[in-house]
């Protein structure tokens, strides 16, 4: 887990603020909860690799609790909660650190923070395009280019119905979804493994792996037919997404599964283009979450943004912020100037200003040190300056230097 530095926060914020400004561009409403959650809510997908992940705890009233490894259980509950009084289609969106007690590689950590964004009750792919548009906006205002990254994007129902035109029944799919999302990632023996555990064949299993190589939906078309409503509502998002400016950050990929069992149709994820870090974001459709927590039924749509991968690539591509917020730096020489610094800097703070002020006397040489690292403006008064009533403010990047009237 990890401490941020005043160095660190530069870019924390940095990230933050480009999930946040986004998110409210695109209208979503911002809500937080509790990193402590009932164990039962977050243990619902038994099998899961997350569940293996909760930092688990049991409380003094002998409960069963947790740190949240994700967002979307508490988001469910929340809302059915409260569905009788929401007036839907809703679109909220939150900052939340989440915990996972999981093996630390490059990209991922045992705790992070994320931005989540949800729409819930709306059935059409406008909801998955609204949410995938908005991720792309949050990484141009990071700075990040077009040109660095792709969303790859699926549909788990096309996958079924892939799966079912190879004679794989639907009751198989929950466990072939989740070996083959481990594609990749460890042998193919082991993943051939876990089907045979979902009682499927050397046949079957070999034809599993032979769909995750199929490059186009129009591949995938001719497998699933023409008529396949999966592959229909892929080809009307990448329209929306058309409209929206971003489709050719957008590529049709049969291997993304995503490992979470509660999704249900369309997938995404986004990766960097030359494939050296883990998925920048991703998410998909989830319509069957509400009412396997009490809700009622209601279609959903959600995306998850972690802050480790995308800070990691913002590094690799130089996009560190090089200029610092304007601030101004107020030091002075003896304690007899200490009152008039202290006024001038309360002065300066009621007009808007940033304003560090040091709090001892200083040489000029030691307060210049301290300045150029902590401030883009300075000021240093000495006895003349405070008995003439004016000192000069000091641009420290072009050394401009403009008169001050000190109060």
């Amino acid at each position: 887990m990890r401490d941020f530095y005043p160095e660190d926060m530069k870019l924390r914020n940095r990230i933050f603020d480009a999930w946040r400004s986004s998110a409210t561009a695109s209208g979503f409403e911002q809500y937080d909860a509790c990193v402590v959650e009932s164990l039962e809510l977050l243990q619902r997908k038994a099998g899961e690799e997350i569940v293996n992940q909760i930092y688990a705890f049991e409380d003094k009233s002998g409960r069963n609790l947790a740190l949240r490894p994700e967002m979307t259980p508490t988001l469910a509950r929340m809302v059915a909660a409260r569905q009788g009084a929401l007036s839907f289609p809703i679109k909220w969106f939150t900052i939340a650190q989440c915990f996972r007690y999981e093996r630390m590689t490059r990209g991922r950590k045992r705790e992070h923070y994320q931005l989540n964004l949800d729409i819930i009750d709306e059935d059409s792919v406008a909801a998955e395009a609204e949410v995938i548009y908005t991720a792309i906006s949050a990484l141009r205002r990071m700075g990040v280019p077009d040109s660095a990254y792709k969303v790859r994007v699926s549909n788990r129902a096309l996958l079924s119905e892939l799966l079912v035109s190879l004679g794989i029944e639907k009751e198989f799919h929950s466990g072939v979804f989740m070996a083959l999302d481990k594609k990749g990632k460890i042998p193919r023996e082991e993943i051939e493994g876990l089907m045979r555990a979902e009682n499927l064949d050397d046949s079957a299993c070999s034809a599993a792996f032979d769909l995750m190589d199929i490059s186009t939906l129009e591949d995938a078309e001719q497998i699933a037919g023409e008529s396949s409503p999966s592959a229909a509502r892929i080809s009307e998002l990448f329209a929306l997404l058309a409209d929206y400016g971003v489709a050719d950050q957008a590529v049709f990929d049969i291997s993304v599964i995503r490992g979470l069992s509660y999704y249900t149709g369309i997938v995404f994820e986004a990766f960097d283009v030359k494939g050296e870090f883990r998925a920048i974001f991703g998410g998909g459709r989830y319509d069957n979450l509400l009412s396997a927590i009490g809700g009622k039924p209601a279609s959903a749509v959600g995306l998850g943004f972690g802050d480790v991968v995308i800070g990691e690539i913002i590094q690799s591509l130089g996009l560190e912020e090089t200029t610092s917020l304007e601030c101004v730096a107020i030091g002075y020489m003896t304690d007899d100037e200490r009152s008039v610094a202290t006024r001038l800097a309360g002065k300066l703070r009621s007009e808007g200003r940033n304003v560090t002020l040091q709090t001892r006397p200083a040489k000029a040489k030691a307060f210049f040190s301290f300045a150029g690292a902590n401030a883009t403006h300075a000021v240093f008064i000495g006895p003349d300056d405070r008995l003439s009533g004016k000192a000069n403010l000091k641009n420290l990047a072009t050394r401009e230097q403009t008169a001050i009237d000190l109060v």
